[in-house]
């Protein structure tokens, strides 16, 4: 027998252990009070003859107790009971010391791994993630529930960002960027007025974003097209001061071309200055901003002339990337790009499809932009098209007080994730039990939600000024309350999910893929969004479901069950749930029918959704990548391009990583083997190891990857 330890270690069973915690309690009561040796050995015995391959040490403690009380030894009891509470709570002291200890040492991996984009080397990424650890620490020991708390570390439900809980902040939003920027802010008690060029209003944009980024965690998201007026006033004051001075010596065409020439260099310097600010500014959370930059073309725009020309710039610039400190262009984390096709630049002959062929261009060699069709976005929210946010949620509709639709200034209060599969290993099948634990844990989510919802009433806006008081989602009064902005469905609150490949499997014994799982995935998909119709009416509070692109929780809540159920086919034999409502990466099928079949989820799962398909070899297959471009506008609202190829962001190889047989990776071009500098994507194999994209090209590596 091996007992599971609490932090989902195994060891083998040792009775002697049971023994001494026994006689320890022993020794601090009366002589009447204590249980003889044949008691103690009559109890080991009953735990051996449970016959069990795998207890969780727990169970081993509740048993001890239950055996206790039937000897009617009950000062005994109370000694053990309070022995292991006492050692419940040195443990939680010390995990959380030591974790603390380990990241200073630069000796905590999963750290080092958990975010690519934060340096663990850092005294900046330190400091936050030691706040980060007392954070989790007095989220789990006094904020939470003892049930919710409970429920995340066995893999029930996920908490997400518990290492930001213990602050009254937010996840993500749409920052106003358009009243920030026509009606001035206020940053660091300094007034900053509306810009009177392009360039002044990038360097505020930029400035904007990073301070709403180092007062809320999650990511922020901002729709470029308002820069198209700045644009325009940097074109007529050149005009103008050009004219002034030589309108009456030189030709007007040649005036006209000067002031092209100049107003191209300032879309050029502006550009420039977003992407070099948002990868060089560094946030209070010791990380650059985590944001994306919303691209669309809306006819109506007056000012589409000149976002077309802000569009294209950015693109040419990702395209080109940023010089490492080695002087290579590499590809930039951040900004995100999300790409909008339209009737205007669908590859149908529209004025702007040389922007839209740019842009697959750019994904081909960068991976961004990702992709939004406006014409299925429009049939899934009200005729409406906006940016997700920053972590690719999406906002539901919502109607000004004039009756207007508005998406830009709302945020996101927080997610919280259901273990979908764990509930398909416990139903075993049978279908009742199934949707009366389903019930029970949504129940529980529901719970979990709404510790994120009062952990931010009765917050006042002088928390994070340049969210509540200077524009970037409202302009209160300080000391004013934030309160309604937290029902009505102003802003939304997440319910996430994972793995409803698996728990289809489990279930039906097919894949949501074939005729019967599909139906059954999309009735719980149904099931799931019929709950958060029913919260919303019940609380007023906007509910949404959420398919997270949580990659790292695919792999934790793989190895909790594993832990605790064993080896289970196409289950938690891979390592790794499938991401949400996906098709599971080793099924045989096409782009073209993956994301046909995955746009009839993301029309349920309209809190956010996100589907990719991957091309190998992406820059030699950019036909292949116009035709799915197509594909998307006709077929689905949101699609991103994966590549089969590595890539090294130290002298931007693109290629295989080479991986040897203790794991280590090393890039075949400059032996660069720095981890946290490169990209290793799927292998072969179809394996997926946690803290890896498909490590291993022989079966020797795939199963030491499995064993590890």
């Amino acid at each position: 027998m091996q007992v599971i330890k609490r932090d989902g270690h195994y060891v083998d069973y040792d009775r002697e252990k049971i023994k001494i915690a026994i006689e320890k309690a022993n020794q601090e009561v009366s002589k009447k009070e204590r249980i003889s040796k044949e008691n103690i050995k009559e109890i080991c015995h009953y735990i051996e003859s449970l016959d069990k391959k795998r207890i969780l040490v727990e169970d081993i403690q509740d048993i001890i107790e239950m055996k206790l009380m039937e000897y009617e030894k009950y000062e005994l009891a109370k000694r053990y009971i309070v022995y292991r509470y006492n050692r419940a709570l040195i443990r939680k002291s010390n995990t959380t010391d030591e974790s603390i200890l380990s990241l200073i040492k630069n000796s905590n991996k999963e750290l080092a791994e958990e975010n690519s984009n934060k340096n663990t080397l850092l005294a900046s990424t330190q400091r936050d993630y030691i706040a980060g650890e007392v954070s989790r620490d007095l989220s789990k020991r006094i904020l939470l529930p003892e049930k919710i708390r409970l429920a995340h570390e066995k893999g029930i439900l996920h908490f997400h960002d518990m290492d930001y809980f213990v602050q009254p902040i937010f996840n993500c939003c749409l920052i106003n960027i358009e009243d920030m920027l026509d009606n001035g802010t206020v940053m660091n008690g300094k007034m900053i007025e509306s810009p009177k060029s392009f360039l002044v209003a990038c360097t505020v944009m930029t400035q904007i974003i990073a301070a709403v980024a180092s007062n809320q965690y999650g990511g922020q998201s901002v729709e470029i097209r308002h820069l198209g007026k700045y644009l325009r006033k940097s074109h007529d004051k050149f005009k103008k001061t050009l004219t002034k001075k030589y309108g009456k010596k030189i030709d007007k065409a040649i005036i006209k071309e000067m002031v092209e020439d100049r107003l191209k260099e300032e879309l050029s310097s502006g550009v420039q200055t977003i992407q070099y600010q948002i990868n060089t500014l560094m946030t209070t959370n010791g990380q650059s901003p985590f944001v994306t930059l919303f691209l669309y073309l809306k006819d109506d725009d007056p000012y589409i002339k000149e976002n077309a020309m802000i569009i294209e710039e950015i693109l040419k610039q990702r395209y080109d990337g940023i010089k490492n400190e080695k002087g290579v262009p590499v590809t930039p984390a951040f900004p995100k790009l999300v790409y909008v096709l339209d009737e205007n630049n669908n590859l149908s002959g529209g004025k702007y499809d040389y922007l839209t062929k740019l842009a697959i261009k750019c994904s081909a060699k960068r991976m961004y932009p990702d992709y939004i069709s406006a014409k299925k976005m429009k049939e899934n929210y009200e005729g409406n098209v906006f940016s997700p946010m920053g972590c690719r949620s999406f906002l539901s509709p919502w109607k000004d007080e004039a009756g207007n639709f508005k998406f830009e200034g709302r945020f996101n209060q927080g997610v919280v994730s259901i273990n979908l599969p764990q509930i398909g290993i416990i139903a075993d099948g049978d279908e009742d039990k199934f949707w009366e634990l389903f019930d029970e844990r949504l129940d529980l989510c529901y719970d979990a939600l709404m510790c994120r919802h009062h952990a931010l009433l009765g917050v006042n806006s002088d928390i994070s000024p340049i969210h509540w008081q200077y524009g970037a989602i409202a302009r209160l009064k300080k000391h004013e309350k934030i309160d309604k902005f937290l029902v009505g469905g102003y802003s939304t609150i997440s319910l996430g999910y994972i793995g409803l490949y698996e728990l289809t499997k489990l279930m039906k014994g097919v894949s949501h893929t074939e005729k019967e799982g599909t139906a059954f995935a999309k009735k719980v998909m149904e099931y799931m969004k019929e709950k958060c119709k029913i919260w919303k009416k019940e609380t007023g509070i906007g509910f949404a479901l959420y398919g997270t692109p949580a990659e790292s929780l695919c792999y934790r809540f793989a190895r909790l069950d594993l832990e605790q159920f064993g080896k289970i086919k196409d289950v938690t034999d891979k390592g790794y749930y499938t991401n949400s409502y996906h098709v599971d990466v080793r099924e045989h099928i096409d782009a073209f029918s993956k994301l046909k079949f995955e746009s009839e989820f993301q029309s349920i799962s309209t809190g956010g959704a996100i589907s990719y398909i991957e091309v190998p070899n992406m820059e030699n297959n950019i036909e292949a990548m116009e035709e799915v471009v197509k594909f998307i506008y006709d077929n689905i609202q949101y699609a991103e391009f994966n590549t089969k190829s590595d890539y090294c962001q130290e002298c931007g190889f693109s290629g295989e990583i080479i991986i040897n047989d203790n794991l280590e990776w090393e890039c075949p071009n400059c032996h660069n083997k720095d981890k946290n500098k490169m990209n290793v994507t799927r292998r072969t194999c179809g394996y997926l190891g946690e803290n890896f994209w498909n490590v291993g090209k022989t079966k020797e590596i795939k199963e030491r990857v499995t064993h590890l």
